[in-house]
This record gives C-alpha cells, structure tokens and sequence, in this order.
C-alpha cells in the first residue's frame, strides 16, 4: 500500500479503522449474496461474471453528503467517455448500511441514471443492499475502512472507488470525489485485461504529491531521500520519462486529428 504522511496526533475516535488499504490483486469473494434494487437475491459472481471490468463503489444512500459526491463523479465523468456500463462494464454500487432497503437503492438508481442522462446503461448499472456479514467482507476484500458515528448518526469512510478485473480481482483504486474521464477509461480498459496497479506505480504515489496551485503532480524531495537517494531518483527518471514520452505521443495524436 502507498506510504502515507506521518500524523503527529492521535487520530479521532470516530476515523479510527476509517481509510483505505490497497489490496490489490484481491478477489472480492463472488459468493456473497445482497439484494438488488428491484428486490431480487444476487450473488456478486451474477454481476461479475468475467467478461467486463467493473467500477465498484462502496456508499450508503442516505449520505448526507460524501457519497452523494462520489456518485456525483462517477457520473460526470463516464458522461465524457463513450464506454456504456451493461456493454463494456458495469458499475456495482453497494450499500455500507445494513438497515438500507431495496427501495432506497431503487430510489438511488433512479436518481444517478437521471443525472447520467443514458438510460440505456441502466441494465449495467446495479444498487445492491445487503446484511452486515456480506457488507463487511466485500469491503475487507477491498480494504475499505468505515464505521459508525453514533453521536453524528451517520458512517464515516474514504471516498474511493474501485476498479475489478473481469474476474473480481483489484486492478486499481481512483481516490476523491472527482474522477478524471481519461483516467477512468484507462483505468477500465487496462482492468479489462486483468492488469493490476504496479509497485512502481504505488511506491510513485509515495514519491510525488499533487500540486492544487499548479494542477500536477510534483517531486516529494523529502520522501525521495529518505527512500534512497540516487537509486531512488533513476526510478523516478525513468518513470518521468515514460510519462512524458506517452503524453507526448498522445499529443501528436490529437494533433493529427485535428488536422485531419
């Protein structure tokens, strides 16, 4: 799992477990049964059936706010993408609530194939609700951390979601409330041939931190030293370099296009 800065205080009670653990490569257990928006039991191996990758999200519908955000940008970037959920993937949603009705996820399906505008997607699209048992190992398949706040009556937990190879295993984590649509695409084409995140990739995340002021990724020269030095700095090189050599190549391409 990516390193992570150092906290000097204690976490709060309420974030204790809270977060997630990258699993990667993990199969997420096709056993499990929870109950679909339209009443009817499903196991996960119904809707992950090895043949599309698939986005999986871990919400509860009724957030006040996190998950409604998450969804949110789900749904704004596969609006920018041609990739249709029931023929190139699916999107699995499912319930952290075990109190949470099959009504309630109907409800929420309604409302997100609004927002996406693409009524054709809906049979790709699936809102599972589940008991406790069920909920809890799929997201300790994943290594989603959440909890319950009693004196706030609602769950904390990160915002993330997840991308599954056909086959159920994780390929990739997308972190935020706000999902680029090339990296969403990406992201499921290379799921969709069983690809998984690379150590290089995720000892990276270590290395770099994103630059709101200038929209990137930078250096972490601190991490970087601690982590070795000049080896450290040549795997950096290389990775940059490929970066850049992939971005430039697909700048030439849409330059083509546009000229042609």
């Amino acid at each position: 799992m990516p390193a992570v800065a150092q906290r000097t205080e204690p976490l709060p009670q309420q974030l204790e477990g809270v977060g997630i653990e990258e699993r990667l490569g993990a199969q997420v257990p096709l056993e499990l049964t929870f109950t679909a928006e339209d009443g009817r039991r499903v196991r996960l191996g119904d809707l992950i059936r090895g043949e599309r990758p698939v986005l999986l999200t871990l919400v509860y519908y009724r957030c006040p706010m996190l998950c409604g955000l998450v969804l949110n940008g789900v749904v704004d970037a596969l609006k920018e993408i041609k990739l249709l959920p029931g023929r190139d993937f699916e999107i699995v949603t499912v319930s952290i609530d075990p109190l949470e009705t099959a009504t309630l996820a109907r409800l929420k399906k309604q409302a997100m194939l609004r927002e996406y505008g693409r009524p054709e997607g809906a049979a790709g699209w699936h809102f599972l609700t589940g008991d406790e048992n069920s909920i809890k190992a799929l997201a300790d398949a994943v290594g989603f951390g959440f909890r319950w706040v009693e004196e706030r009556k609602e769950y904390a937990h990160a915002a993330a979601v997840m991308v599954l190879t056909p086959e159920g295993k994780v390929s990739r984590y997308l972190y935020g409330v706000l999902y680029e649509p090339r990296t969403v695409r990406l992201a499921l084409a290379e799921a969709g041939v069983g690809t998984v995140s690379s150590l290089t990739e995720r000892f990276l995340l270590y290395c770099f931190h994103y630059d709101a002021n200038s929209g990137r990724f930078v250096v972490a020269a601190r991490n970087i030293m601690k982590l070795g030095g000049l080896a450290t700095l040549a795997v950096v090189g290389v990775w940059l370099g490929r970066v850049w050599l992939v971005r430039g190549g697909r700048r030439a391409a849409a330059g083509a296009e546009g000229g042609a």
